[in-house]
């Protein structure tokens, strides 16, 4: 293969990538509702009368996680998160895992038993049950893959589109939280690797807790997803905070094709997120716009139901509102003027 027409991954997008890996799907099958697209696949469960939802996530050493700073039980307790919170974006019920490990020499049998310590409590947590998976080898870096299997009836599943023209759009909790929480360990692992004895240190993070939780530990939205059941409502549409407000608002948008609205001066900002991005000089909306890993849920209301569920529920912000597709994504900033978010998704 030449040169010219070899085609990177970040060249294509990777939203891109999967249309053209998706090409190569022969069979359809009947029971298959909802495929790639959305938080899960969606298969109709025929005996019940609901959906089965199907969800997967992998974290791969180096790139998604760093031993150097990251207990095994809190990665394990992550990526089960990882996988429920997608589960909760459709608010379904997580019922089943499947586990998967490429495990390299380094990694002892003890220190599996922490990884699984980790994804067992969060089974306690979220009320799923770890079903069995894999295990296999791996030359250098330990992989961790997760599935998580449950279920939601027809008449409660949301997607990502959905959201109508008008629709106030909303999000759980606070933002930016886990972007600062890696940003503390990342110059803590940058202190001790610039010192002339690497010799094993435990840094004082108690000034920084709440971030460094939301990096390590963070917590899947079962308790908004349950208030909604309490009061039989249903968002237009949702999603979880993965990627980052922007890249999701861009999902969400782009499914239900329509544009959206919001207000940067309405972004919610934890005090201790505004510290770490003071302390380290920089912007901290980029930690809310960008950040990623919050698992907060993105979701769309008709503007009369918003107040019955801030009746009922604190912990959310309206931080804009859904508009015409041909707006496409915009965000006004607290000056005033206005930024446009375009291009490929990230």
């Amino acid at each position: 293969m030449d040169k010219e027409s070899f085609r990177t991954i970040e060249s294509l997008g990777r939203g891109e990538l999967i249309e053209e890996l998706m090409e190569y799907n022969s069979v359809n099958r009947d029971e298959l509702v909802q495929g790639y697209g959305d938080d899960c696949a969606v298969l109709e469960n025929k005996g019940t009368g609901g959906y089965q939802l199907l969800s997967s996530e992998s974290f791969m050493e180096g790139v998604d996680y760093d031993l150097t700073y990251v207990p095994l039980h809190h990665l394990g307790y992550k990526i089960a998160t990882a996988a429920v919170s997608d589960i909760y974006a459709m608010n379904g019920t997580p019922e089943v895992v499947l586990v998967n490990l490429s495990v390299p020499n380094k990694i002892s049998v003890d220190m599996l038993k922490e990884i699984y310590r980790g994804i067992g409590a969060a089974g306690k947590d979220y009320e799923f049950q770890i079903a069995g998976g894999d295990l296999t080898a791996s030359h250098q870096t330990l992989g961790v893959s997760i599935s998580c299997y449950g279920s939601v009836p027809k008449n409660r599943i949301i997607y990502r589109k959905g959201a109508r023209q008008g629709d106030a759009i909303c999000v759980t909790g606070d933002l930016g939280g886990a972007a600062a929480g890696l940003r503390i360990l990342m110059r803590e692992k940058k202190f001790w690797r610039e010192q002339e004895q690497q010799q094993a240190f435990q840094p004082d993070l108690s000034d920084y807790e709440y971030v460094v939780r939301r990096q390590l530990v963070p917590v899947a939205r079962k308790d908004f997803i349950e208030r909604l059941s309490d009061l039989n409502l249903s968002p237009s549409s949702m999603i979880d905070l993965t990627q980052g407000l922007v890249s999701e608002l861009k999902h969400l948008a782009g499914a239900s094709e329509t544009g959206a609205y919001f207000y940067q001066a309405a972004l919610p900002i934890s005090l201790d997120t505004r510290s770490v991005a003071d302390e380290m000089k920089e912007d901290v909306d980029k930690y809310a716009l960008y950040g990623g890993e919050d698992f907060e849920l993105l979701f769309t209301l008709p503007e009369q139901k918003v107040e019955k569920l801030a009746d009922e529920f604190s912990d959310f912000t309206v931080i804009g509102k859904i508009t015409d597709s041909s707006e496409g994504i915009r965000m006004q900033k607290a000056e005033g003027d206005v930024a446009v978010f375009d291009g490929r998704e990230e």
